[in-house]
Parts: structure tokens; sequence; C-alpha cells
């Protein structure tokens, strides 16, 4: 990889660490692109159903609702197998009604 591709993985890898999610730096740039932006869908959806990214996390021990909560990667998960649950979990939000006390 050219160094600029290192720098922006490495970046990605960052970011989703900040999050919770266990990636390595071994994975493919394309990858990791594509999981950065199927959790930010997800994220988008919990935002727009009014929950709170700052408490429906996978690092809170009490979330508001747990299907706010983005899935959590299984131990050796492929990361295009982790992408398609992240975005079967963005798909279910659609049907899960907004909190009583959101504006969505």
């Amino acid at each position: 990889m050219s160094p600029d591709l290192d720098a922006v993985a490495a970046e990605v890898v960052d970011r989703l660490r900040r999050r919770g999610i266990n990636v390595t730096g071994n994975a493919r740039p394309e990858d990791l692109a594509d999981l950065l932006s199927a959790v930010e869908r997800f994220e988008a959806a919990v935002e727009a159903h009014g929950g709170d990214l700052m408490v429906d996390d996978l690092k809170s021990s009490r979330p508001d609702d747990p299907h706010f909560v983005l899935p959590a990667r299984v131990a050796g998960e492929p990361i295009q197998d982790y992408i398609t649950r992240i975005k079967e979990a963005t798909a279910r939000l659609r049907h899960h009604p907004p909190r009583p006390d959101s504006n969505a």
C-alpha cells in the first residue's frame, strides 16, 4: 500500500476502534471503508429514531434501547459478514418505533 493509503486505513481503524469495533490493521482498505460506511448508516438510523449514540453504544452497560446498539463483531468474523449483520440491523430499525421523547 502507498503511505497515503496506509494513513487513511489507520485513521479508519482508529475511528472504528473508538466505537468499540474490533478490527486489525490487516484488513483491506476497501473492507474498512465499507465497514465504516455501514456503521455510519446504522448510527444515522439510530439518531433518526431518537437514539443517543453516547448511551446506545457497544461500550455501554445500560443502553436506553438495545435495538440502538450496533451489533458486536464476533471474534474471527469476516468483515463482509459483519457488514451484512450491520445492514440487517439497520433495516430492522426502519420498523422499530422511535423513542417517545424524540422528534423523529
